[in-house]
């Protein structure tokens, strides 16, 4: 096997609770990954030497700063691979936007190599090593729904029975997530943060509960077209709308797919905004 294609889900939070500062500097939190089905297609080849990116999207850093080439340049020294890798990423997740897009990239190039060079890693020696690369890395490796803690390292299986259809909306402007949490300040946190989450969620009705994102209290206030869109999606039907992770999307949460697309036909005429309907995905 000399090239491998791997498809690279994006997330959504659905809920993020920030709950304080570890002495490493990274913020402890608690929080609901759930995968969705926007994605970027990946094609890893093997290569005489070196690793080289190439991506649709000019947004995208080609160099060591990408975490695809991050994840490849650990991989390939930590297990003395005298070959080189070449990736190739068809860019459909928005960039610096909250989706989870660099990491997911980061943990198709771990699974993909461990397949093209059969190095025969189990999900959690991946998930270690990704551990190292991003906060989110393990989650996308995780391969199902998760409540995770931690810095969102440690990971349990986080169960949603009902479909979920999701309108993603995303202005025209990235948010730091460095900045995002070097701004939270305790207090401005949700006061609902130490409530009890069931890893098993029957209703959607539910999901809408849990619905909660303390980082909205520092970016909204800075970006506040992030609440106009949230309240523009619940005018539209949304049964629930959140900021995901620091931002800037912001998703709606519809019973159905009708309902998601009618929401999209009325807002698609905001020439700033990537409107993008998605679903939940089901464990891989």
């Amino acid at each position: 096997m000399n090239s491998i294609e791997l498809t690279s889900y994006a997330k959504v939070n659905l809920r993020l609770d920030v709950l304080g500062k570890r002495d490493d500097g990274y913020h402890e939190i608690r929080t609901v990954f759930q995968k969705i089905s926007l994605a970027d297609e990946l094609r890893i080849t093997r290569t005489k030497s070196g690793i080289e990116i190439t991506c649709d999207n000019p947004r995208v850093p080609l160099n060591e700063t990408n975490l695809a080439y991050r994840a490849a340049h650990i991989l390939l020294n930590k297990h003395k691979i005298q070959d080189g890798i070449s990736i190739s990423i068809k860019k459909r997740i928005p960039v610096a936007a909250g989706l989870g897009g660099g990491s997911s990239n980061a943990a198709s190039v771990l699974m993909g190599i461990n397949q093209l060079f059969a190095l025969g890693l189990t999900p959690q020696e991946l998930m270690e090593t990704g551990k190292n690369i991003g906060a989110d890395v393990p989650f996308f490796i995780f391969g199902e729904s998760a409540l995770a803690t931690g810095i969102g390292d440690k990971l349990e299986p986080f169960e949603v029975v009902p479909p979920l259809w999701f309108l993603l909306i995303t202005p025209d402007f990235p948010v730091s997530t460095a900045w995002a949490y070097g701004n939270i300040r305790r207090g401005l946190t949700n006061a609902n943060n130490n409530i009890i989450i069931s890893r098993f969620i029957e209703h959607l009705q539910d999901i809408i509960t849990i619905l909660s994102n303390d980082l909205e209290h520092v970016v909204i206030p800075r970006y506040p077209l992030i609440q106009e869109i949230k309240d523009a999606l619940l005018a539209e039907g949304a049964m629930g709308s959140l900021m995901s992770g620091s931002g800037s999307t912001v998703f709606g949460i519809f019973e159905s797919e009708a309902g998601a697309q009618a929401a999209y036909a009325q807002l698609k005429s905001h020439a700033d905004w990537q409107l993008h309907v998605s679903r939940k995905i089901e464990a891989l």
